[in-house]
């Protein structure tokens, strides 16, 4: 699958019309477009597959309950993830089993695994300041995303709730 607009809207719209908590709140749409764009430095640096990366952003936190810690939450992402394959978007086998582990195991504080799992975890980790965590070395996969430089511009943005305009632009307009 290669990222076609008109696809990740209609996810986007998908998403929103079941999920259930603020759409603006820290796991909501803002947190998403952040984690997506983590993701596709993370892809391009890594050599993860871009389309599996910028999938977890959208389905990771997609099905939560609440903001706290809400157990099962990745698992829930995967499903609805499995329920709408081949409707809403195509991924093959092996990459919808990568996107599959990199949802359902999010949480859980791995490091070890896939180079796309690794990106995943990682595009969300970088955006922990949100929440007032800045992201440990230590705790993230990739080189890349354990660069100083890298955990500082993902933390400032994540600080100060900066998302891409572009990105937020078509997610809002079109959900």
């Amino acid at each position: 699958m290669q990222f076609d607009d008109s696809v990740v809207i209609r996810l986007v719209e998908a998403i929103r019309a079941q999920y259930t908590l603020g759409w603006n709140g820290i796991h909501g749409v803002s947190h998403w477009s952040r984690v997506w764009e983590n993701g596709m430095r993370l892809a391009e640096e890594a050599g993860a597959e871009a389309e599996v990366v910028g999938l977890f952003a959208l389905f990771h936190d997609a099905r939560r309950f609440n903001d706290g810690r809400d157990r099962g939450h990745g698992k829930r992402g995967a499903e609805l993830a499995a329920q709408w394959r081949g409707e809403l978007f195509e991924l093959d086998d092996e990459s919808f089993d990568l996107l599959c582990t990199a949802c359902e195991q999010h949480t859980d504080g791995q490091t070890e695994g896939d180079v796309t799992v690794q990106a995943c975890w990682d595009a969300d980790r970088l955006d922990l300041g949100r929440v007032g965590i800045i992201p440990q070395p230590h705790r993230l996969c990739t080189e890349f995303a354990q660069r100083e430089e890298t955990i500082a511009w993902a933390n400032e943005r994540a600080y100060r709730e900066i998302t891409n305009p572009l990105i937020m632009e078509s997610w809002v307009t079109h959900a």
